[in-house]
Order: structure tokens, then sequence, then C-alpha cells
């Protein structure tokens, strides 16, 4: 298979191959109503649960198809990945289950969580070397030792052979879905180097192509939506890590493709409404979502208005979320809901300034969650960083208005990121 042609997309006939090689070797993973999601969303939303795989994520499905697809001679001498985790515990897994060497580049600032994982899956099999602080370093590195090595790349996304394994998890879908007499109006799947959404999209347009495929993006890595602007895939400037698992600078171009023939509309979201999700489902439906795994059900959101009575699938893709990231998570949710909110003010350095502070500016309902101070010699004021949560977001004005009184020249965090990141 020719996988360098620049127009080539992948095929319903590769994906329905994929699918043969695997229903045999990963978890059918199921197709499960949302009674919540359902209610609060006035429609009927499933849930397809690639959380419940052995890896916990759909790149198991990949991984297996693509290293099968090597020659035993090439697999042998060894397979060599780079991910940010999800890919790396799919090939160390297939590394182990066929018994042949991995070496598995990871960046440096992988979760733990995910490094423990590979480490698990793979056993003896697998080697990892953390290299760079984004995905692309980590990749450049792989394929430099693959040529060095004379071993083979299974890439994480810009690959028919993975396109397609991922593409399998489409095909239980529909099958489950007609086997329930169901008909999909939308599907929503996250999109970090496209890999899964092309795969999904693929089978999907074969045989339900009334359904819309929604491809979903954080708002800080939204990196096919820009080269689906531009005409071709390009190197996003900035990237926010926080969704690791879809943190991708530069789309494939065999995925490009792919999104270009079967992919309905592009939707990007935030990462605070993502971390709002995460905790929601969590809460709900005792689901653990990693950030890239919860962004198809918090695009329901985005969505919200255009989905009353219709049918949603929501690919969950991942599971591999540390617990360690929790307050981070929770912190950006809050952010995102306009209920936490931090500020530089000077305070008169006298008795008696915070009880000030507290009776005039805050809400009733308000609570001072960050506070830090040292005073100065000589000086008539001090500068307080004050983290502030409000009952209710609807209130930010009036607090804005009583904090201008009190500080006319105060500094709104949110209006400094380069300061809201050095001090919060």
């Amino acid at each position: 298979m020719n996988n360098t042609a620049t127009n080539e997309v992948l095929t319903n006939e590769e994906v329905k191959k994929a699918y043969d090689v695997l229903k045999s070797v990963v978890v059918h993973t199921p197709l499960q109503y949302s009674d919540y999601l359902s209610q609060k969303y006035n429609c009927n939303v499933y849930l397809k649960r690639e959380d419940l795989q052995e890896v916990r994520s759909f790149k198991i499905r990949g991984a297996y198809y693509a290293i099968s697809q090597t020659s035993e001679t090439d697999r042998k001498r060894g397979v060599v990945c780079a991910s940010a985790g999800n890919h790396a515990q799919g090939v160390a897994w297939t590394s182990s289950k066929m018994n042949i060497p991995a070496t598995i580049f990871m960046p440096t600032t992988t979760p733990q969580q995910k490094v423990d994982q590979v480490k698990l899956f793979g056993g003896k099999n697998a080697t990892i070397k953390m290299v760079g602080d984004t995905f692309d370093e980590a990749n450049d590195a792989a394929n430099k030792f693959c040529t060095d090595n004379n071993q083979t790349f299974i890439a994480p996304f810009d690959d028919l052979h993975t396109m397609a394994g991922q593409g399998s998890l489409a095909v239980e879908v529909f099958n489950d879905a007609r086997a329930n007499n169901v008909k999909v109006d939308y599907l929503f799947a996250a999109i970090g180097g496209g890999g899964l959404i092309s795969g999904i999209s693929t089978h999907t347009k074969a045989v339900s192509p009334q359904t819309t495929v929604v491809g979903v993006e954080p708002t800080g890595a939204s990196s096919m939506a820009k080269a689906f602007s531009v005409g071709h895939p390009v190197n996003l400037d900035t990237v926010d890590t926080f969704v690791d698992g879809a943190a991708v600078r530069k789309v494939g171009q065999l995925t490009y493709n792919t999104c270009q023939k079967y992919v309905d509309r592009l939707v990007q979201v935030p990462e605070g409404l993502d971390s709002k999700t995460i905790l929601d489902v969590y809460s709900k439906l005792a689901l653990v979502a990693e950030p890239a795994g919860a962004l198809s059900i918090a695009a329901l959101e985005v969505y919200a208005n255009q989905l009353a009575g219709k049918t949603v699938v929501c690919v969950v893709s991942g599971g591999n979320n540390d617990i360690n990231r929790m307050h981070d998570m929770e912190e950006r949710s809050l952010v995102y809901q306009g209920l936490q909110h931090y500020f530089l003010v000077s305070f008169p350095q006298r008795a008696g300034a915070l009880r000030e502070f507290v009776n005039s500016v805050l809400n009733p309902d308000d609570d001072i969650t960050k506070f830090e101070y040292t005073k100065k010699v000589n000086s008539g004021t001090g500068p307080v960083l004050i983290g502030v949560r409000l009952g209710q977001a609807k209130n930010l004005d009036q607090l804005l208005n009583r904090l201008t009184e009190f500080d006319p020249k105060y500094l709104n965090l949110e209006d400094n990121q380069a300061l809201y990141r050095m001090l919060v």
C-alpha cells in the first residue's frame, strides 16, 4: 500500500479488512445509552465506550492493525512509535502480545500515569525514551531512530493502516445501531492528528451517508481546522497541551485528505468546557474520561440547540486520566464558567484593610480562594494576589465596580496571561 500519495484517502474496504483482523483481538466496546445526557440535551445520546478497551483507549486498534500488516521480518527487527500516551500503550500492548521489541518515544510533558501504563502493557518488550516537550519533537526523534536503526515506524495517525484500525470501531457502532433499529443522526469524535475521525468518517459515509460526522478539537490545538482554513496541513504557531491526547501541532496529509472528503463539520471546544465535562460525567455517570476522551461529549454543549429529537453517538475515545490533574481540571472548569477570578490589588498597609475589602468589595456569597501578600517597608500600599470564587457568575460586574473603587489601578489577570501563568 502506498501511503505517500498526496491525494490518497482511506477506503471503506480497508476499514472492513481491519475490522475482520481486529474483531478477535480487541474488545467490542458497548454502544451505551445515556439517560443523563439524553435528558440534558433533549435527544438520544449513545456513548461508544472505547475507554473500556484493555488499554483504555481506541488506539489499540490502529496500533495492532498497523503492526499486523508489516512483514514478520520487520516486526522481529523492532517497531518504533511516538505518542503522548495512548498510541504508545497500544504499541506496547501489541509488542507484548506479538513478543516483538518496541521503542516508544514520549514527550516529557506526558502525564506520569500514561508512562506507567506503557511500562505495564509493554513489559520487557518495550523501551521508553522521553524526548522533547511536544509530540512533534518526540515524533522527529522517533523517525530519526528508525532511520538510524533500520526499524519500522508505526505512525500514530498519518498512515492508512492506522486509520483503518481506528475506523473499525465505527463498524461496531453501526452494526450495533442496526441491530437495535437505531438511526444515527450525528456522530461526534475527537481530532488530534486525525486518525480516529478519518477511520470513523470513512465507514460512516459508506454505510450511513445521512449521518453528520462532527470532528471535535480543543480550542488550543485546532490543527485540523487550521488545515481546512488554508487548504493543507500546516503547523500551529502555539499548542495548548492540556488535552494531551489531541495536542498535535500539524495533522497528517492522509488524515487531512480523508477528513476533507468525509467529515461534515469541525467544532472547537474550549479547554475549560472540556474540564467541566470531565467532572460532570465523572460525578453523574461514574465515567472516567481523559481530556481527549471527553471532547465529543463536551461538543454537545456547543451543538445543544441543534440536537433536539436527534440520535447522537459520542465516541469516548479514552479513559487514561491522571488523578493528579483533577485540581487543574476543576480550576479550568471554574474559570470557564466565570466563577473563578484572579486579581492583583494594592492594599493599604494598615490594620483592617482585608476586612474592609471583604465587607465592601465581595458579594455575600463570594469566597477568597487565594491570598498572597508581603508587607513592603516604607510604603503606604502593598500588592496582593487574590483569588475570588463568585457565588454566581452574574455578579462579576458588581464585583469589578466595587473593586475599581477600592483600587482604580487593579489588574485582572485574565487580561494578562503571562502574569496569570506565572502567579497562578
